[in-house]
């Protein structure tokens, strides 16, 4: 697989302290992971996103204080790409046109890559990569 992109160095740490963390790398974890990765806001409060016991996500999270509409796209997308999950009443929040308007498109494409591999090979990248050691 290539290089993944990280939005920055804070990313790329939280990614792969998350996948050591739980112990699994498979491709459910590496999408989720990687998209909650992406701020700062969803790094700090992944406790409330994510039950490390019982290795589910947490989606009432999507209703604490501290989310934004870009926050909630973020989320939204992640648990989206864990299992299947939308939000009961609000499918359409989950539709690419809600969750790509937004500045963390880019890396959405990139979190997409991660969770379905076999399918995104030969996708051209539009997120532009940090620099080599990132890598």
């Amino acid at each position: 697989m290539e290089a993944i992109c990280f939005a920055d160095k804070e990313h790329k740490a939280f990614y792969d302290h998350m996948l050591a963390k739980t112990g699994n790398g498979d491709t459910y974890h590496q999408a989720f992971f990687y998209t909650m990765g992406i701020c700062m806001e969803t790094r700090r409060n992944i406790n409330s996103l994510f039950d490390f016991k019982r290795g589910s996500t947490e989606p009432e999270g999507l209703s604490a204080t501290w989310q934004t509409g870009g926050t909630r796209r973020l989320c939204r997308l992640a648990f989206n790409l864990w299992n299947g999950w939308t939000e009961e009443g609000k499918e359409p929040y989950s539709s690419p046109y809600e969750l790509f308007d937004c500045g963390f498109a880019p890396y959405f494409l990139e979190a997409i890559r991660l969770r379905y591999p076999e399918y995104c090979r030969s996708i051209e990248r539009t997120v532009p990569r940090l620099s080599q050691h990132m890598r």
